[in-house]
């Protein structure tokens, strides 16, 4: 009898196959992982892996309840002379990010107070007078009372200044 030349061409076709499909699993297998590794990387990149996600988390969190504010006693100084003598009597309350803000504030008032009466004094009537202006010191104003009490603290959650009284003569 003859060798069936089929016969022994399958065996050698069957014990192939199990190899190619394991690197064909082995591939795939690869191939997930690489996709799951891109994107991740690309969530990280789209998402940012700095704190500024926390920040925004923070300023959020104290966004969902009711304005908290701190009412500051008025001032009154002299203004730098242009014609004459002129004073500037203001009153204000800060808009803060939550009730630790305000007792922050409270407890270093001496410094807001003499950081104020420095920057109010240094003003002249006609800079302050028109609505760019009185803008322009409420951004002065915020920055003053947001800047650390102490060397390298942390920065005041103060959010806006709203104006009660503001008188020049």
């Amino acid at each position: 009898m003859k060798a069936n030349p089929k016969l022994k061409a399958e065996p050698k076709a069957e014990a192939a196959a199990p190899a190619n499909s394991k690197k064909l699993v082995l591939i795939l297998g690869l191939v997930a992982v690489l996709a799951a590794a891109g994107g991740g990387g690309a969530w990280f990149m789209l998402k940012g892996g700095d704190e500024a996600p926390t920040k925004q988390k923070k300023a959020a969190s104290h966004k969902a309840g009711p304005p908290v504010y701190v009412t500051i006693e008025p001032f009154t100084v002299n203004l730098q002379p242009e014609n004459g003598e002129q004073y500037l009597q203001l009153a204000f309350t800060l808009q803060v990010g939550g009730l630790e803000e305000v007792e922050v504030i409270k407890n270093n008032m001496p410094k807001v107070r003499s950081r104020l009466l420095l920057l109010l004094s240094s003003k002249k009537a006609s800079e302050i007078n028109t609505p760019e202006g009185k803008q322009q010191l409420s951004a002065e104003i915020m920055e003053q009372v947001r800047a650390p009490f102490e060397d390298r603290g942390p920065q005041q959650d103060v959010t806006e200044v709203l104006f009660t009284s503001f008188i020049i003569q």
